[in-house]
C-alpha cells in the first residue's frame, strides 16, 4: 500500500503542477486585462515567468530553499557524527539515496527535507532539534524527512513553492503596476457593462488568486504530514520515539531563522501560529498526529 501511495503521489505532482499552472495563466491573463489592456500579453508574460521559475527551482531547489532558511552544509560525519550516521541508516532502511545534510542555526527544534526526487534530496535540522532530543526522538524526526523523501513529497512540495512564488510575483507586478500608474487600462470602455463585469473579476483574481494558491499548498503539507508520520515508523518500528519529539517540538520557542514561504516544508509549523478554524495551518494539528501514532 505505501507503494501505491508513492505511486498516487508521483502522478498528483502532475496534477498539482497542472492546476497551478492554470492559476498562473489565469492571473497572467487578468494581470494582462486590467494593466495591459491585453489578454494575450499578461498570459506570455505569466507563461514567460513560470516557465523559467520552475526550471530553475527544479534544478537548483535545495540550494535555493537551503538559502532561503540560513543553513549551511554538512559535509562529513566529523561534525556531526550522531546527526550523520543517523540519517544515513534511515536512509539505508528507507532505501533512498543519502540525502546532503544541512544544519540551521536556531535554537528551536524543527527539521524539513526538500529537493526534487530521492536522488536530489537534503535534509535540514535546526540547532536546537539537536539539542533537546535524545537519540530515539531525533531517529522518529529523521525517519519522518526521510519518509518525505522516499514518498515523493518533496518533488510536490517544491513545485508547489516555487508556483506560489511565481503567482505572487505576477500579483505584485500588477498593483506595482496601479501604484506607479503604468500600463492602465484605457478608459474608452467604461461605459460598457461587460468589460466592467470582466475588470471586476480580474480584479477579484488577482487578489484572490494567491490566497487560493496558499491554500491549496498548505492542504497538501497537512496531507503529508500524516503519511510522513506513518512511513516514518514503519521505518523505525518505533511510534514513541516520534510522539515524544513532536511533544517537545510543539511545545518550544518559534523559530528565527524560517522563510515563511517555507514553512509547510517543516515537521512542525516553525512560527508556531495557528488559526482557529485551521484554514491556515501549515501542519494538522500535532495532538491529532500524536493521537494517530498512538494507535499504531
Amino acid at each position: 500500500m505505501l507503494f501505491q501511495q508513492i505511486a498516487r503521489n508521483k502522478r498528483r505532482t502532475v496534477y498539482v503542477m497542472l492546476a497551478f499552472f492554470l492559476l498562473v495563466v489565469a492571473i497572467g491573463a487578468s494581470l494582462g486585462y486590467v494593466f495591459f489592456d491585453s489578454y494575450i500579453a499578461g498570459v506570455i508574460m505569466a507563461a514567460v515567468i513560470g516557465v523559467f521559475y520552475m526550471m530553475v527551482m527544479l534544478s537548483r531547489s535545495t540550494d535555493v530553499v537551503m538559502g532561503m532558511n540560513n543553513a549551511r552544509e554538512v559535509k562529513s560525519a566529523d561534525s556531526y557524527p550522531e546527526l550523520w550516521h543517523i540519517i544515513e541508516d534511515m536512509a539505508l532502511v528507507g532505501k533512498v539515496p543519502m540525502p546532503r545534510v544541512f544544519i540551521i542555526d536556531d535554537d528551536s527544534p524543527n527539521a524539513f527535507a526538500t529537493g526534487r526526487d530521492p536522488e536530489h534530496s537534503a535534509v535540514a535540522v535546526t540547532q536546537g532539534l539537536l539539542t533537546r532530543l535524545n537519540r530515539e526522538e531525533l531517529e522518529g524526526v529523521i525517519a519522518h524527512e526521510i519518509s518525505h523523501v522516499r514518498n515523493y513529497d518533496i518533488r510536490l512540495q517544491t513545485t508547489a513553492l516555487a508556483l506560489v512564488a511565481v503567482i505572487s510575483m505576477l500579483v505584485n507586478i500588477g498593483f506595482n503596476s496601479f501604484w506607479w500608474g503604468g500600463g492602465r487600462r484605457r478608459d474608452n470602455e467604461g461605459g460598457n457593462g461587460a468589460n466592467i463585469i470582466l475588470l471586476v473579476l480580474s480584479v477579484l483574481m488577482l487578489i484572490l488568486g494567491p490566497i487560493a494558491a496558499s491554500l491549496a499548498q498548505m492542504a497538501l503539507s497537512r496531507n503529508r504530514e500524516f503519511l510522513a508520520d506513518a512511513s516514518g515508523v514503519e521505518l523505525t518500528r518505533n511510534p514513541q520515539g516520534l510522539i515524544n519529539a513532536l511533544e517537545k517540538i510543539s511545545r518550544s520557542e518559534p523559530m528565527t531563522s524560517a522563510d515563511s514561504s517555507s514553512s509547510s516544508l517543516y515537521i512542525s509549523n516553525p512560527f508556531k501560529k495557528g488559526s482557529w478554524t485551521h484554514l491556515f495551518d501549515t501542519h494538522p494539528p500535532t495532538a491529532e498526529r500524536i493521537a494517530r501514532l498512538q494507535r499504531m
